[in-house]
Parts: C-alpha cells; sequence; structure tokens
C-alpha cells in the first residue's frame, strides 16, 4: 500500500482554470488534467525562476517531489500544446498559504499574519520597525536566484523541519536547477 500523499501549500487558485486550441469544438478535444499543485510547481520553477530546492520549501515538499511534480506538469503540457488539446487546472491535495510570516530584525522574533490584514508596522515584542517577510515565506517575485545546497535533508509532512543531513546537494554553490 503507497504512502498518503503530504497536502502541498500553493499560493492560490489559477485566474484562468481551462484552455483549449482555437477555433476547435470542445466536443472534439481529448482533455488533460493538470493539478493545481502541478500548476503550482510551474508558477515557481518556469514563471517565478526559482531552483528546485527553494520552489519546494515553498510548496513544503521535499526537491525531489517538487522534481517529480514540475516533471509530470511539462509532460501533461507539452501533450496538450503539441497534440492539439484542451487542459483543465483541477484538483491534487493541496493547502492554501493563509498566513504570511514576519521576522523582525531586531530580537529575531517571528510571527505569521492573516492574508488580507495588512503588513504589521511593528514587531509585537519589542516594538521595532525593522521586520521583513521570513526568508522561508519569500519567493513570489524575481530576486536572488543563488540556489545550490543547503543540506536541508529530508522534509516529513509535517512542514519544513530542518534535516541532521549535513551534506550538500552535491552541485556545489549555485549550480543547476534540479536533479538531472
Amino acid at each position: 500500500m503507497p504512502r498518503p500523499r503530504c497536502p502541498r501549500r500553493i499560493r492560490g487558485n489559477p485566474e484562468s482554470a481551462y484552455f483549449k486550441p482555437r477555433g476547435i469544438p470542445l466536443i472534439d478535444l481529448d482533455e488533460i488534467i493538470l493539478t493545481i499543485d502541478e500548476f503550482e510547481a510551474i508558477r515557481l520553477a518556469d514563471f517565478e525562476g526559482l531552483y528546485q530546492e527553494g520552489a519546494a520549501e515553498k510548496m513544503q515538499i521535499s526537491r525531489q517531489t517538487f522534481g517529480r511534480i514540475v516533471e509530470s506538469a511539462h509532460k501533461k503540457i507539452a501533450d496538450v500544446l503539441v497534440n492539439g488539446k484542451a487542459l483543465r487546472i483541477e484538483g491534487g491535495i493541496i493547502k492554501m498559504a493563509s498566513e504570511r510570516k514576519f521576522k523582525c530584525y531586531d530580537c529575531g522574533h517571528e510571527w505569521q499574519v492573516p492574508h488580507g490584514t495588512g503588513r504589521p508596522n511593528v514587531c509585537p515584542k519589542c516594538g521595532s520597525k525593522n521586520i521583513h517577510r521570513s526568508e522561508d515565506d519569500r519567493g513570489h517575485a524575481r530576486g536572488n536566484r543563488q540556489g545550490g545546497g543547503s543540506g536541508q535533508g529530508r522534509r516529513g509532512c509535517g512542514g519544513m523541519s530542518r534535516g541532521d543531513s549535513g551534506g550538500d546537494s552535491g552541485r556545489g554553490p549555485g549550480r543547476g536547477r534540479g536533479g538531472v
């Protein structure tokens, strides 16, 4: 019996959930289902330009699992484009990113704020204004693409715990986008 799948963290649902070739009636098309977690993997890796390790952290899954998800998504999208099929985006085992994480750079305190409540002005612990989004909650813009191995080890369903592997990805700092 296979292990149950961990829910994958996503930023939100896609704005459009259906695509089809122009000029072909829907009844004449085969349809491919792209799950929402596959859509999120494509968004993070191809649109945002994140390395697999950073994108996996955002989805709260292992880098290997992220690689499998993005590979599956690429095959489905290629099938749609090459063979003129329709694409529906739905399903998957997901959890929405419902809160944003902040960190005070003066006292080190970290806390979460629900989406839609605005950015906090001061640290709730020390009152400092030197606050920023937590490093593990950033990445919805094109930024620093350093990549490289941070030796975080295996991640479980329970969240982003740091592993004790102590090693790196074997590629050295800033090398490559994944395990191929």
